[in-house]
């Protein structure tokens, strides 16, 4: 059988700066010796992020002594340096649109992602992403779409990918609980949950600032059927149980 992660043609690798893409990585550099040299593997920063998820970019970079290229919308290759903290391309799309992303036009995940990272890969290069084998909802679409995605074709699941991040040195800095990671990803992206998005509010109300803003710039919410994120900090604040129900949260190409 063929190893997945072996690359002999132009590929691009893109890292969503989680666990399972970073696991994904490291597999590619077991299986190549190192990152072959018509590959290229790419973050897409939205400016969302946590902390944590940077550094951990960072330090797969320097653990593993593999060159990351980092990327945002508007802006083109910027340096680990020079990303942008605060939501700024996030926001700059928001404004050039005038409209908000939402769970049935998800452009977010397009124009600050998909286009930056293909904008930076070789020239008809194959795209790879860390989609598992547990995640079997996403799978036919990707493959319809040509993507690769070794660790599903390996059998990996998320069991597997956490077992690996616990025997190494260095870890994502970003609590994994009820199998993921709450923070993963922009920080408080409308495709999560509604209890996993009132937690996070209630442990940090300052984080609802920025998506709270880009409503109001707006004069719309990025969900019809959930609280605006002012609502939702103003009630987190009040220690208001502002949502009734959960719901399952949506998954995109971001990975985890």
């Amino acid at each position: 059988m063929r190893d997945p992660f072996k690359i002999d043609s132009p590929t691009c690798i893109s890292f969503s700066g989680g666990r399972t893409s970073a696991y994904m990585l490291w597999r590619v550099l077991q299986s190549n010796g190192g990152l072959p040299a018509e590959a290229v593997v790419c973050f897409a920063n939205t400016g969302k992020e946590a902390p944590e998820t940077l550094k951990f970019v960072q330090d797969c970079a320097t653990n593993w002594q593999v060159p990351i290229t980092w990327v945002e919308y508007g802006r083109g290759v910027v340096t680990p340096e020079t990303a942008s903290r605060n939501g700024e391309p996030f926001a700059a799309l928001i404004a050039k649109k005038h409209y908000l992303p939402n769970p049935i036009a998800r452009f977010c995940t397009s124009d600050l992602k998909v286009v930056p990272i293909a904008a930076a890969a070789p020239e008809d290069a194959d795209t790879m992403i860390g989609v598992r084998a547990d995640e079997p909802r996403r799978l036919p679409k990707l493959r319809a779409r040509g993507l690769l995605v070794p660790l599903a074709d390996d059998g990996i699941t998320q069991a597997d990918v956490q077992s690996f991040w616990k025997g190494q040195r260095f870890d994502l800095g970003l609590e994994f609980n009820d199998g993921g990671t709450p923070l993963g990803n922009c920080d408080l992206c409308f495709l999560k949950g509604p209890n996993q998005i009132k937690s996070l509010i209630a442990d940090k109300p300052e984080r609802a600032i920025w998506w709270a803003a880009q409503e109001e710039l707006i004069g719309a919410t990025f969900r019809s059927d959930r609280p605006s994120y002012a609502a939702m900090l103003h009630n987190a604040q009040a220690q208001v149980d502002f949502i009734g129900h959960d719901e399952e949260a949506i998954p995109c190409f971001c990975g985890d």
